[in-house]
């Protein structure tokens, strides 16, 4: 078995940290039949106040080349019986570690000080990093809550890295103001302890990452042609007035959807500017941020230019789940012929879990439905990274996945 990928995954509720370090570290290293190459570890925000005494604890009884994490509104990990659970209000410790047999694995942080301008050469985003854009690296990246620099990394990223594959989320604690860490310890035995920036891990070789970002909403109306804007906000659609676009979309609905549009409704962009007929799952979901009731025009939560299209959709438990699952249903199709997944990272946003579904692990139960009997690890976060489109962004209110096997032989 030490040729092939293994991943191990611990979930311990206990509400010691010294015993909960211990319960997952033994659980964690007794699955594993070869030495550890990686470890991810999330932390619950309950234990916000002993954030710097993990790493100590993990070092005195685990031996790990690399290992980063952070703190989540809550954590995603694997029971002793083996089922998958989103703890979202309690103690709670998920440890992973990974055997990558011809994987290189280097590990990185940045603050937004350091970031390229978004005008240099890849380059400079390449030096940053300290990872070569060849062989082609796949990432994780856990960052900050609020980071600064975060959507121009990502963009970065995107330009250096072409084909790389970038997935991750954004540290959370318990609540707004919850104080966030971010946890990394390197090949040189530097165990750090991070408040602000993105840490992150490049996988290099005998590894595939493949993603599945579901945003959960579903499209109303039709598709939209955006005739005049500034920055993030429509001035005009279909050389109308949008609000009055809008307004008129609203009473086409039905009761229930009316609803539903007070508290959860969103804009879809468009991501493919030559796909004429539009589907679910071929937008990028941004928030409404406002409307100015005297212009008629709607601000968004991303910039907007003339010429693109986007569409209303409308987000709701429902919608969510048959997002998932139409996504779920496309990966599985597509990869039957490939060697099987060996781990899943689910980075699931703090507005879904219980809160939206009434239930406690919709997502990952759901996830297991299509792909079953690996570990799904993870966090509850402040924003979830993923591609849509073939480029990165910041989401929220999405489940992130990021499917782990190896490289075809």
């Amino acid at each position: 078995m030490a040729d092939q990928m293994q991943w191990a995954n611990a979930l311990s509720t206990r509400h010691s940290l010294e015993a909960a370090v211990t319960d997952v570290v033994e659980r964690a290293v007794s699955s594993l039949t070869a030495p550890a190459d990686l470890g991810l570890v999330f932390i619950s925000s309950a234990f916000a106040s002993e954030y710097s005494r993990l790493l100590p604890l993990l070092a005195e009884k685990l031996s790990v080349p690399v290992l980063i994490g952070c703190s989540g509104g809550g954590v995603i990990g694997t029971t002793v019986s083996g089922e998958t659970q989103e703890l979202e209000t309690e103690p709670a410790i998920s440890l992973t570690l990974a055997h990558l047999p011809g994987v290189k694995v280097q590990v990185f942080h940045i603050v937004a000080e350091e970031l390229p301008d978004l005008d240099s050469s890849p380059d400079a985003w390449v030096d940053l990093i300290g990872v070569p854009a060849s062989p082609t690296p796949q990432f994780i990246l856990l960052s900050s809550s609020f980071a600064s620099g975060i959507n121009n990394l990502l963009q970065g990223l995107d330009f250096a890295y072409p084909g790389s594959v970038i997935v991750g989320g954004q540290a959370s604690g318990g609540g707004m103001g919850g104080r966030v860490a971010l946890f990394c310890n390197d090949a040189d035995e530097h165990q750090n302890l991070y408040r602000e920036g993105t840490v992150g891990i490049a996988l290099t070789g005998n590894i595939v990452l493949e993603t599945i970002v579901a945003q959960g909403c579903r499209p109303i109306g039709k598709p939209l042609q955006v005739t005049k804007a500034d920055r993030n906000i429509i001035l005009e659609l279909d050389d109308k007035v949008p609000l009055m676009v809008l307004r008129d979309l609203i009473a086409s609905l039905s009761e229930q959807e009316r609803t539903l549009a007070q508290h959860s409704l969103f804009v879809g962009v468009a991501m493919d500017e030559f796909k004429l007929a539009l589907q679910q799952g071929d937008f990028l979901i941004r928030g409404i941020l406002g409307v100015d009731p005297t212009a008629g025009a709607i601000a968004i939560g991303d910039r907007v230019r003339p010429g693109q299209r986007l569409q209303f959709h409308l987000r709701d438990a429902q919608a969510s789940a048959e997002d998932l699952e139409l996504l779920l249903q496309s990966y599985q199709h597509q990869r039957d012929s490939e060697p099987s997944a060996v781990a899943a990272l689910m980075f699931a946003c703090l507005g879904r879990g219980e809160g939206l579904y009434g239930k406690p692990n919709f997502d990952s139960e759901l996830f297991r439905r299509y792909i079953n009997d690996i570990p799904v690890v993870g966090f509850f976060c402040g924003g979830e990274i993923g591609p849509v489109g073939g480029r990165t962004f910041l989401h929220a209110y999405t489940s992130a996945f990021g499917i782990c096997r190896q490289n075809q032989l």
